[in-house]
């Protein structure tokens, strides 16, 4: 039995964050699934926010609030200090800054976008038994993506990552939210070439490509083809 519990969906662009977090270090891990909308009694005492993920380390404790931690970003940085080899929270005090600058970019713009934006409109109408709301996805990908997409090509310049020349928490946090909008949408990158091929070797990774792999069987179920926005 591992140690860490990520308590979520695999739906969730902040659950496959901090996946992706665990299978870039080896650090062994299960998910378990909670419903967000109607959770369980313990999971409330666990979520203040009630959000999810929320990580368990059974080594401090197995149930209760004791060894857990709500909230992505803490619980990227509680994994990063467990788990130091292989880090993707740089040590150079301006990298690091950096980084966790663009994990928040990643978490509340880029996540707003394309969640909010996107997926919601989408998925949600189609689980509450409505049609999906086609024009609200179509909508957000013309207004709020392109100045998204355009800050997040320039960062890039003619580095393979958005801090330094090595993968970080911006790389990962980024390329997942982004996908969320990919799980029910076509979302072309052609006019941001440099993002586009980002996304493209981010996708390759094992640590993106499998947890996404999980989420598209999901959403596929109830959205067999991805709508299109042209």
């Amino acid at each position: 039995m591992a140690d860490l519990v990520i308590y979520g969906s695999p739906v969730s662009p902040f659950v496959r964050k901090v996946a992706a977090l665990c299978l870039e270090k080896g650090a062994d891990f299960e998910i378990e699934a909670v419903n967000v909308f109607d959770p369980p009694e313990w999971f409330r005492e666990i979520s203040p926010m009630k959000r999810i993920p929320v990580l368990r380390d059974r080594s401090i404790a197995e149930e209760g609030p004791d060894g857990t931690i709500a909230d992505s970003s803490a619980i990227c940085a509680y994994i990063e200090a467990k788990y130091p080899e292989t880090p993707l929270i740089p040590h150079d005090a301006y990298a690091m800054g950096r980084a966790l600058m663009l994990e928040e970019y990643g978490d509340t713009i880029v996540a707003m976008a394309t969640g909010m934006g996107m997926f919601r409109p989408i998925f949600f109408a189609l689980n509450q038994g409505k049609e999906p709301d086609v024009a609200a996805a179509k909508q957000a990908w013309s207004d709020k993506l392109p100045p998204v997409l355009s800050y997040l090509e320039g960062l890039l310049g003619s580095s393979d990552y958005f801090v330094g020349d090595a993968l970080t928490i911006a790389d990962v946090t980024i390329t997942c939210c982004l996908m969320q909008g990919m799980l029910v949408a076509d979302m072309p990158l052609d006019d941001y070439p440099k993002l586009a091929a980002h996304t493209k070797r981010m996708m390759q990774r094992p640590s993106i490509a499998g947890p996404y792999a999980r989420a598209d069987g999901f959403i596929r179920k109830s959205l067999p083809e991805r709508i299109s926005l042209a």
